[in-house]
């Protein structure tokens, strides 16, 4: 199953700018993780936001949960999900291929 997560991240002010790079490079560390074992299969930041659309195939919504609890930043992230299917108009069957 295909995955579209939009991910906000919300920090609190009080936060000092020593942890937020630490978050950093943890988040990194383990989105490569993810995107190594084929389980994110991409990522793009969104403009001016702190924030990004990732995507994801699954076989489960448990283990795409579980995903998302394991990134570092989880608890300062707003995540919305959608669920896509291959729509019957598209012209080809890996749209990765085409990247």
């Amino acid at each position: 199953m295909l995955f579209l997560a939009r991910m906000d991240v919300v920090f609190p002010e009080s936060m000092t700018d020593e942890t937020k790079a630490d978050f950093q490079v943890r988040e990194k560390a383990y989105s490569a993780d993810l995107q190594e074992r084929g389980i994110m299969k991409g990522i793009w930041r969104v403009v001016g936001e702190y924030s990004n659309y990732s995507m994801y195939e699954v076989d489960d919504l448990d283990f795409l949960h579980a995903t998302f609890q394991g990134f570092p930043m989880f608890a300062y992230m707003n995540v919305k999900v959608t669920p896509l299917a291959k729509h019957p108009n598209a012209t080809t069957d890996d749209f990765f291929r085409e990247l």
